[in-house]
């Protein structure tokens, strides 16, 4: 993985914007824990972005909560834009008409926007609806809204137990049908404070196995339009690697064995609508600060924990107990410390959900224990 080097500041900052949105998807943890902050009003982020770009930052990811549901959403934009900055936007695409999409045709908005990323769950309302309710039809229509007037668009597909089976209709909608140039994909996740696993929406460990085979074969069958840097995609890929590795008899590859597997705190950092700045948003629970109030270039560059983060990499996986005896230690990075924080109340541990060992199966003690909790929905 090389060394990273810390950048003097921030190249990117995530900003959740508001904790309001007019869905409320089973795997988001904005949809519940996060309604007891309040918004920030619009001088206060605008001030922020002041502090921003003259800190240099080049991008700003806004998030949510529904991004949309901001009626000074553009002029939080134009905020950035004046402050030399660049743009994207995360949203479940159900409040995209014509009249709102008209409106980034004002100033620079259209060429400071990097991208748009829709989420879509299903090939089909029945489907998609029962992570993100009542949605399918209205996003499909951004989607096109969006592709005719030849916006950046991304779409991010999120795995989970109700979609697993219908990846490959997914693929042929997005890509044959509305013909995207290509989506990425993830899977509902560990993070935040909130137990997911108790609403069934996370894949089994049966379900992921399943979900590695088929995005492989249909990202063969599209030539790599389907992408992940997260997820079963991700994993698959991950775990080839190591197959192919040991068969040559290797057993390691040169930037793994540590917990590595996270570069985002060398060079991004979040903050939640309340203004609370964390490392990103699956470590919402680790507070650093709040804006206007804690000098970010201090924080960024001499917070503990966010210092922690980084020192991370520098952490054997050896010296775990979890990891100590594994034969695969030398090919892997310890997984998003998102979800090692979830599963395990501690940063410097492994994410078992990234685990290879876990996985096949080999880790008798996480299968016997631990994987009952986290994969709680298989008796569903």
């Amino acid at each position: 993985m090389g060394e990273l080097q810390v950048m003097p500041t921030p190249r990117q900052v995530d900003i959740a914007i508001t904790g309001r949105c007019n869905l409320a998807c089973a795997y988001c943890f904005y949809a519940d824990e996060m309604v007891a902050r309040s918004d920030l009003p619009t001088d206060r982020w605008l001030a922020f972005f002041g502090e921003l770009g003259q800190l240099g930052v080049m991008t700003i990811c806004l998030t949510g909560g529904e991004v949309f549901t901001r009626r000074d959403l553009f002029d939080l934009i134009d905020g950035l834009i004046a402050n030399r900055m660049c743009y994207q936007l995360l949203t479940n695409g159900t409040l995209i008409t014509e009249r709102m999409l008209a409106q980034f045709e004002g100033g620079k908005r259209r060429l400071r926007m990097d991208s748009i990323q829709l989420s879509v769950d299903g090939s089909r309302a029945e489907i998609h609806d029962r992570s993100r309710p009542n949605s399918f039809h209205r996003v499909i229509r951004a989607l096109r809204l969006l592709v005719e007037a030849r916006f950046p668009i991304t779409v991010r597909v999120t795995v989970n137990k109700y979609n697993v089976d219908d990846l490959e209709n997914i693929a042929r909608l997005l890509l044959d049908e509305i013909c995207l140039p290509g989506f990425s994909t993830n899977e509902a996740y560990a993070c935040g404070a909130v137990n997911r696993t108790d609403g069934g929406v996370m894949l089994t460990s049966a379900q992921r196995l399943q979900a590695m085979r088929t995005l492989t074969e249909l990202a063969t069958r599209y030539n790599g339009r389907i992408s992940a840097q997260a997820g079963p995609l991700a994993l698959a890929r991950e775990f080839e690697m190591i197959a192919a590795e040991l068969s040559a008899g290797r057993t390691s590859v040169p930037g793994r064995g540590t917990l590595c597997a996270c570069g985002g705190v060398f060079s991004k950092i979040a903050v939640l609508h309340d203004g609370t700045l964390v490392p990103c948003h699956n470590l919402s629970n680790l507070h650093l600060g709040r804006i206007g109030v804690d000098d970010l270039r201090q924080v960024w560059l001499e917070h503990p924990l966010m210092n922690a983060g980084r020192q991370r990499r520098e952490i054997p996986l050896s010296s775990l107990d979890t990891c100590r005896e594994c034969r695969y230690q030398g090919f892997c990075t310890g997984g998003c410390p998102g979800g090692a924080v979830y599963l395990n109340g501690e940063l410097n541990t492994r994410n078992p959900f990234d685990c290879f060992r876990v996985l096949k199966g080999e880790d008798l003690d996480y299968a016997l224990g631990a994987t009952e909790a986290v994969f709680s929905c298989e008796a569903n």
